[in-house]
């Protein structure tokens, strides 16, 4: 962070220390203001708003510990670092309950460890500003959506017919590839999402999303999730030319990862993302906790793709492997959430992923065989959300 145009403020009785404290720090390019004592301070703080705060443990009328609790009363977001030559551990800890940023021992010998603390400091709040702007932007877009919904979700048919018509065309033509999907929610909303979409007429971007939990709160972050996936692809160029192929996956779930936890929206969500280069035929994908994975049908082979990788939302800083596949000249790529095991009659998990390659490996890998295979037309009520999205070429 550039120091031009930051201001701080040091308060300390100690003219000599103070003095030199600013001199360094005005020398580092801050703007620095100064007060030799706890009111002063304060009432400098009140009318040169500094960006940071340094202040002493030991002074006379108001010590700092009171100093730092004014100004986190006025002004909660304005950093504040204690320094103090008594070096009791209990003032540490008692400045750092307050909310102090850092605490420096009396005599400071080497002031570049002190201009280190102040930009630190400074970076740390930009950083936590930025954030907070960012995260209003979104809960005002969020707002925007809920206002949305509640005119049309007065009834749990409503709130349906909103999340169908997010979701893409049930078929469609991109170039030489067919995508299809099929969806069967529990609850009339989902926690189930998918959704595509070709980009640059080069790139057969895809994904399937299993949000946690049924219902109205899940429902809302499909809708959230595509909100942000539109975002990405929009005004951030994601999967828009090659070095965005070799890497979008990975960071395509990132940024979901650290929206989730910015909002706050407490789900965590299954993926399976995936590009295809139309013009190479060749498939990048990541693994986010989905299952079952994705199964691959051409020239008479039946066969899972293979990854994995942690799911999204409950870990913060996570990245995500990129598997990479020369996909055959024919193919059918079928992909499906994990609702689909619990209509399977095996009752465990590797019986059940066994059941379902070997029934796919009697059909076609068309939307429709498959349908018809699981008889999904016929699942009342359905335990799960379903969700199933087939990318085939020359099938």
């Amino acid at each position: 962070m550039l120091a031009s145009g930051r201001k701080l403020l040091i308060i300390d009785d100690d003219t000599i220390v103070r003095q030199s404290i600013v001199v360094y720090l005005e020398d580092s390019g801050f703007e620095v203001f100064q007060a030799a004592d706890g009111p002063s301070g304060l009432e400098s703080f009140r009318s040169n708003q500094p960006d940071l705060v340094i202040t002493d443990l030991r002074m006379p009328v108001i010590d700092g510990l009171q100093v730092l609790r004014d100004i986190h009363e006025a002004s909660a977001e304005t950093p504040v670092i204690v320094i103090s030559g008594a070096g009791v551990i209990s003032d540490v800890v008692e400045a750092l309950r307050l909310g102090a940023s850092d605490y420096l021992i009396k005599p400071v010998v080497d002031m570049e460890m002190l201009v280190h603390s102040v930009r630190k400091t400074l970076e740390s709040k930009a950083l936590i500003v930025e954030n907070q702007h960012y995260r209003e932007q979104l809960e005002a877009a969020n707002r925007d959506l809920k206002d949305h919904l509640r005119i049309l979700e007065r009834d749990q048919l409503a709130g349906r017919h909103v999340q169908q018509r997010l979701l893409p065309p049930q078929e469609a033509e991109r170039g030489d590839y067919r995508i299809c999907h099929h969806v069967v929610p529990s609850l009339y909303l989902s926690g189930d999402f998918l959704d595509h979409a070709y980009i640059k007429q080069r790139f057969l971007a895809f994904y399937i999303a299993d949000v946690s939990g049924h219902g109205a709160s899940s429902a809302f972050v499909t809708i959230w999730l595509k909100h942000l996936v539109s975002w990405m692809v929009r005004d951030e160029d994601l999967f828009a030319d090659e070095h965005s192929f070799e890497v979008g996956t990975d960071a395509m779930l990132q940024e979901i990862n650290e929206e989730l936890h910015a909002t706050r929206l407490n789900h965590h969500l299954t993926f399976f993302v995936a590009v295809i280069d139309t013009h190479t035929n060749k498939l990048h994908y990541s693994v986010a906790g989905h299952l079952p994975m994705p199964i691959l049908m051409s020239e008479g082979r039946t066969e899972y793709l293979q990854g994995q990788g942690k799911p999204v939302g409950i870990f913060k800083e996570v990245n995500w492997d990129i598997y990479s596949l020369d996909l055959p000249p024919a193919f059918s790529l079928a992909c499906f959430s994990d609702g689909v095991l619990e209509i399977l009659p095996p009752e465990g998990l590797q019986e059940k992923e066994a059941y379902l390659l070997e029934l796919l490996a009697k059909g076609d890998g068309s939307l429709e065989v498959i349908r018809d295979q699981l008889a999904l037309d016929s699942v009342g009520e359905a335990p799960d959300d379903i969700a199933i999205m087939t990318v085939s070429k020359g099938q």
